[in-house]
């Protein structure tokens, strides 16, 4: 098969689409036969040699993928050759052939496009964990997304928005914050601009940025407020006052999901397809896809992302 492969660390031009070995399905795991897969920010950093893959996984970029079962690894139930599916990966969607643990499997919604759902697994499931099972975002709490025109703010306004609670985001244009509000934020704050701050207080913040927003989230933090980091783009070392903590009685997690367990992955993935998948098959929650490019062009694709001037996912396409 086809691959992109990264010769060595540096910019977009170290993406190499070339031919690399046809991966097996060991058993509990799924062959697929890749459609699409989509471009995230852990892609650019494992591009940049900041992000090994976890150990045992696929040496190729790529958090999540769709496509079509082509063959059971031994012991795996549920699923037939043929099925058209979408997976979260700890590593390899770039890729013509990808071999998934079938805990990590879903079905392509009923009404999206089997390349559109390339871009689903990772935002829902990042979305899903963070948002709701641990920072247990209820109906009517102030919810806050860093990023709201990425793939994980266009994901977590939806979601937040279809179980009830207000919803506010950061942006960086004006088309940004038009499209938060036609896919249901109720407040778009463009940071270039104006203070996050002055918005709130929020029940919840899901912030992307890491160091460089750490006293602010906290800061504007409710009594009882869930601040959860799922990034860093912003650095990685601040000073954090436990005082203010201690007086909102508020809480500040970091988490990831890329190097979680199996077992972990598998439940969040189960969570997902009970509590997600139905809200995109009613089209209350929808993909949003700003390009697709084909596989071999990764390297623009990671320019795109790199730019910033994107909304929503990008996917590359096989």
């Amino acid at each position: 098969m086809h691959a992109i492969v990264i010769g060595e660390p540096g910019g977009p031009d170290v993406l190499e689409w070339t031919e690399v070995p046809d991966p097996e399905p060991a058993p509990g795991e799924v062959l697929v036969d890749v459609a699409a897969s989509a471009v995230n920010r852990a892609d650019v950093m494992q591009r940049m040699g900041r992000y090994d893959p976890p150990p045992g996984t696929s040496p190729y970029p790529g958090l999540e993928a769709s496509g079509r079962v082509a063959a059971l690894g031994e012991g795996v139930t549920g699923w037939r050759v043929g099925d058209e599916v979408c997976a979260l990966l700890g590593g390899g969607g770039y890729a013509e052939r990808v071999a998934v643990p079938a805990g990590q499997l879903l079905p392509v919604p009923a009404g999206v496009d089997l390349v559109e759902a390339a871009g689903l697994p990772e935002v829902a499931c990042t979305v899903w964990s963070n948002v709701f099972m641990l920072a247990r975002l209820d109906a009517g709490e102030r919810f806050l997304v860093h990023g709201g025109g990425s793939g994980i703010g266009t994901m977590a306004i939806q979601l937040a928005k279809a179980h009830g609670a207000r919803v506010l985001c950061t942006v960086g244009s004006a088309e940004k914050a038009a499209r938060c509000l036609e896919l249901g934020a109720d407040e778009a704050i463009n940071y270039r601009e104006d203070d996050f701050v002055e918005h709130g207080p929020y029940d919840v913040v899901l912030d992307n940025m890491g160091a460089k927003y750490l006293e602010r989230n906290v800061r504007s933090l409710a009594t009882g407020g869930r601040l959860v980091v799922i990034g860093l783009q912003g650095g990685t070392r601040a000073e954090l006052d436990l005082n203010a903590l201690l007086r909102k009685r508020a809480a500040v997690h970091a988490t990831s999901l890329r190097a979680r367990p199996a077992e972990e992955k598998a439940a969040i993935v189960a969570a997902v397809r009970d509590h997600v998948w139905p809200l995109l098959e009613a089209g209350k929650v929808r993909p949003v896809v700003d390009r697709a490019l084909p596989m071999a062009e990764a390297a623009q694709a990671h320019r795109v992302l790199e730019d910033s001037g994107h909304i929503g996912k990008i996917l590359l396409s096989v």
